[in-house]
């Protein structure tokens, strides 16, 4: 009889067990999938609404381009400094952050310059070495300059990819760091989104500027956006590994926009202007970065 009590106990906390198992991964699969719907908001309605904004009220020149990408770079390294690099410590040691950041620039590096020499189809060509314009960041200069619906589709595929590529560190970010905490994927996809407002603007000005209807602009300035689900898919996938692969991705992710702010934008945003105004301008999205974060 006592064996018979012992053996329905087993089997009781057994369904329990497989209960609360089914439970958790119900929840994890809510959550990630939470954060995919974050990260295509934050990327396209953050962009498109920035390519909306140029739309409606009118192309503005690569100078004024440049304050807005300074804005959203500043944005961008207050996320790097309050949001990622303080919860990547909190699951990996700081050699591992240290690697982590250091593998972030260096991929980033690597596939930039790809993309450099496939749209320049020569890996000597200047520009590879800096971009001087939003559009040359953007690699918009092919898609406003085609000429037939073939130098149109090459064009705008890299384009895109180059793109796909600005954004990934974004998206890895949210869906790294929602594999860390909830509340800190939400907390990244506001920060983001409203980033992501500035740069879309940077992206429209050129595109309208050289004559592609504004209609167009805008979808491009959202299915641009849309890539940075790619991103958050990598971080949700690499985040679920493991509390250390949660640390190494969010690393990665700052080391890789931190190359983004300093090695792209800042210097090509420098050549534009030469003048303090883009000092000023990175600064002020620094304290709005700081402001955001410590209201959410």
């Amino acid at each position: 009889m006592c064996v018979l009590k012992y053996n329905a106990v087993i089997r009781i906390g057994a369904a329990f067990r497989r209960d609360g198992d089914r439970k958790r991964w119900e929840s994890a699969t809510l959550q990630s999938m939470s954060m995919v719907l974050y990260s295509l908001l934050a990327g396209a309605l953050g962009m498109g609404l920035g390519g909306l904004i140029v739309a409606l009220f009118g192309s503005s020149s690569a100078k004024t381009g440049s304050i807005f990408l300074a804005l959203a770079a500043g944005v961008m390294t207050s996320i790097v400094f309050e949001g990622l690099v303080p919860e990547a410590s909190e699951f990996a040691s700081v050699t591992v952050v240290f690697l982590g950041l250091a593998l972030g620039i260096v991929l980033f590096i690597v596939l930039g310059y790809i993309v450099d020499v496939i749209s320049s189809g020569r890996a000597d060509k200047a520009d590879v070495e800096l971009h001087r314009t939003p559009d040359e960041l953007f690699h918009e200069t092919q898609l406003i300059e085609a000429i037939d619906s073939e130098s149109l589709m090459r064009a705008g595929i890299i384009m895109l990819i180059a793109m796909t590529l600005h954004k990934i560190p974004e998206g890895l970010a949210i869906g790294a760091g929602g594999a860390a905490r909830y509340e800190l994927g939400v907390m990244l996809s506001i920060m983001i989104a409203l980033h992501s407002i500035p740069e879309g603007m940077a992206l429209a000005s050129p595109l309208i500027a050289g004559g592609l209807s504004r209609l167009k602009t805008v979808l491009i300035t959202v299915v641009v956006g849309a890539t940075m689900v790619v991103g958050a898919l990598i971080g949700i996938l690499v985040g679920g590994i493991s509390d250390f692969m949660v640390g190494l991705a969010l690393a990665i992710a700052a080391g890789a926009m931190l190359y983004v702010v300093f090695g792209e934008i800042v210097p090509q945003t420098i050549l534009l202007r030469k003048d303090r105004v883009i000092t000023i301008t990175l600064l002020a999205g620094i304290f709005l970065g700081h402001l955001i974060s410590n209201i959410l």
